[in-house]
């Protein structure tokens, strides 16, 4: 297990990176999968404010293992130049951060529509985000989401396959959310998974501690880990956090299971990661 590298969402902990590396130092992580800070969300962070966050985190000797982005998190329809720019920034910042990994959505499906028609559409578009990362040398890594056209196992692997350089982020919480077998997702998707994220859920859909839902998360933790896996990123979701109204669609909210609410987000956070680290026998 020495190998094993724990990382998170610090925002979850603190939405000032001060507060993200004393979560991260507190639980002994890795480093931390960026997201958001005082200075706005990692895909929005000017040049300066990037080199700023870097100093903190270089010099508490916590490293940015991916770029926790929205990128493709907007409707398949939406103004998607525009969205090629945010990627663009996304990933001059890896540059700065020296990441190599960069998490991103398959869009939004509209309404009340067949996802399926849509298909052509989200290939196609995310071939061209797909372009402009190997151009950085830098590895798209898409999660499986609710509401977008990956949000189950199936059409996440006509993704992989028809893309085989994006590879996958795979949550078992979202999956459990979308009605999704996580077992039977991830012997259909494991060749393609670049690491996981650690959150775990009830049938219906209230997000627990790792291990305390249905999402098997400790057998497919170590499913991957025995095929040579090591990076996991702890992604509470324990309490509503501030900015998670913003990283969803209304009507798409996290439902946060009632036994499993805490203080303060640094205590949940903590939870969060000791949960985790029990299930797989870390310290």
């Amino acid at each position: 297990m020495d190998n094993i590298k724990i990382y998170a969402f610090a925002d979850e902990a603190s939405g000032e990176v001060d507060g993200q590396i004393r979560a991260a130092h507190r639980n002994s992580l890795s480093g931390i999968e960026l997201r958001g800070t005082e200075l706005g969300n990692v895909s929005d962070l000017s040049f300066v404010a990037a080199c700023l966050i870097h100093k903190k985190l270089k010099d508490a000797g916590l490293s940015v293992w991916s770029m926790g982005s929205p990128i493709g998190k907007i409707g398949i329809n939406d103004n998607f130049e525009a969205h090629l720019e945010k990627l663009k920034n996304t990933l001059e910042l890896c540059r700065v951060f020296g990441t190599k990994n960069i998490r991103m959505f398959s869009f939004y499906m509209p309404g009340n529509e067949n996802p399926d028609d849509y298909r052509n559409a989200v290939i196609d578009k995310l071939a061209r985000m797909a372009e402009m990362a190997k151009s950085y040398g830098v590895t798209l890594c898409h999660e499986n989401e609710k509401g977008i056209y990956g949000e189950n196992a199936e059409r996440c692997l006509e993704i992989h396959k028809a893309l085989p350089e994006i590879r996958g982020v795979f949550d078992p919480a979202n999956f459990v959310q979308c009605g999704v077998d996580t077992l039977k997702a991830w012997d259909m998707l494991n060749p393609y998974i670049k690491y996981m994220h650690i959150k775990d859920a009830l049938a219906d859909g209230r997000v627990v501690p790792a291990g305390a839902g249905i999402g098997n998360v400790k057998e497919i933790a170590n499913k991957y880990i025995a095929m040579g896996g090591c990076e996991f990123t702890i992604e509470p979701h324990l309490t509503v956090f501030k900015g998670l109204s913003e990283l969803e669609r209304k009507g798409e909210e996290s439902r946060v299971g009632e036994v499993y609410t805490y203080p303060d987000s640094d205590t949940a956070f903590d939870c969060a990661c000791n949960s985790f680290k029990a299930l797989i026998g870390v310290k």
